[in-house]
């Protein structure tokens, strides 16, 4: 009896723990390099986000940008500036200013995305912030099509060596759970 219950007791550990490991699997997995969508948006939070968003426009991969959660001071001529983002892709790229966590970017997106008929859709973010944004967006436009291009900070690179990315995949992993569980609202996540 004693044997059984200890078994029972390791089996949500063991359940958590395999969780994450697909968790940073489906994290830490490269983008198509080939992927072509209806629209791209970029989750924002970083500069390299932002540069990765413009890059992958000016490349022709889909038509039209959002970079959700932009600060109400930010303009495009500066964020193209800091990005270093080619000349002309103004009038393709919306800077969404209503957001201000990744369920406000969900909400942000579908709204831009809808008006424009999107079906499919580049999420740029960072790697270890995808699976989170990708539930988020999924739950807001279940009928579109969503391809990660997941961006991986310079700071955290390589990412299995950087102490502080085991920490973000392990919060977000905890934040994952909390959206996929329907309790995020809850919880007022960032």
């Amino acid at each position: 009896m004693k044997r059984r219950l200890g078994w029972l007791a390791a089996l949500p550990v063991a359940v958590f723990a395999l969780g994450f490991v697909w968790f940073v699997l489906a994290a830490t997995d490269a983008p198509d390099a080939r992927v072509r969508a209806d629209g791209i948006v970029v989750l924002t939070g970083g500069a390299d986000r932002v540069r990765t968003g413009l890059r992958l426009l000016a490349e022709g991969r889909a038509p039209l940008l959002l970079i959700s959660g932009v600060a109400r001071a930010a303009d495009y001529r500066t964020l193209a500036r800091l990005a270093g983002a080619p000349d002309g892709l103004s009038a393709r790229v919306t800077l969404g200013h209503e957001a201000h966590n990744t369920a406000g970017n969900a909400r942000e997106t579908a709204a831009w995305a809808r008006a424009r008929h999107m079906a499919s859709l580049i999420v740029v973010t960072a790697f270890y912030h995808m699976p989170r944004a990708l539930a988020e967006l999924s739950r807001e436009m279940p009928r579109v099509r969503f391809d990660p291009y997941p961006v991986h900070p310079p700071a955290l690179h390589p990412w299995w060596r950087a102490p502080t990315a085991w920490r973000l995949l392990a919060q977000e992993y905890v934040k994952y759970l909390a959206v996929a569980s329907g309790i995020a609202p809850l919880l007022r996540l960032d």
